[in-house]
């Protein structure tokens, strides 16, 4: 069950994806994002896909793009770090843009251990690729949503925003 808070920021999410034109979201599951994937499956607003692969997500995504639909795809931390070859095969080599939501995972706040690794090596990747890269961790951030879906349309590549657990929690 997720809480009020939580349920509020999701929806403020849902709606900034909306604002931009996103209108298909794909995603797989995340503890954090729980309550996020629930507003995007049950509005209307969206066709959201559950996949079960990182890099299907990526793979409808892009291919929609070129039917003029605006996409988001949704994944954990460690999923995205899965995906480093499609995105750079797929989006980079043929300039097509794509905006990608994850948890921020192993960042201070996050208590499981096992995590570690994304806290060290998530960002540094990121970098080592040339991704741009937005943090969402308040909630004032969360209209910079728009401002990276727009941003991978005018360089015609993928723009990655990560949330934080406060974030996604309603404590931010």
């Amino acid at each position: 069950m997720s809480s009020p808070s939580a349920d509020t920021v999701a929806r403020r999410i849902v709606d900034v994806s909306a604002e931009c034109g996103i209108s298909l979201v794909a995603s797989l599951p995340d503890g954090w994002i729980t309550s996020l994937i629930s507003q995007y499956a049950g509005d209307a607003r969206f066709r959201h896909v559950a996949v079960n692969r990182e890099e299907s997500a990526i793979g409808l995504c892009s291919g929609a793009f070129f039917s003029g639909i605006g996409t988001f795809a949704l994944m954990g931390a460690s999923g995205f770090l899965t995906c480093i070859y499609a995105i750079t095969k797929i989006n980079y080599t043929y300039q097509i843009p794509l905006l990608i939501g994850i948890t921020l995972r192993g960042r201070p706040g996050d208590r499981a251990k096992f995590h570690r690794s994304n806290g060290l090596y998530l960002e540094p990747v990121i970098a080592a690729i040339d991704m741009p890269f937005i943090p969402i961790e308040r909630s004032e951030d969360i209209a910079e949503l728009a401002t990276a879906y727009r941003h991978s349309r005018v360089m015609s590549r993928p723009v990655v925003v990560g949330f934080t657990r406060a974030v996604l929690r309603g404590e931010a």
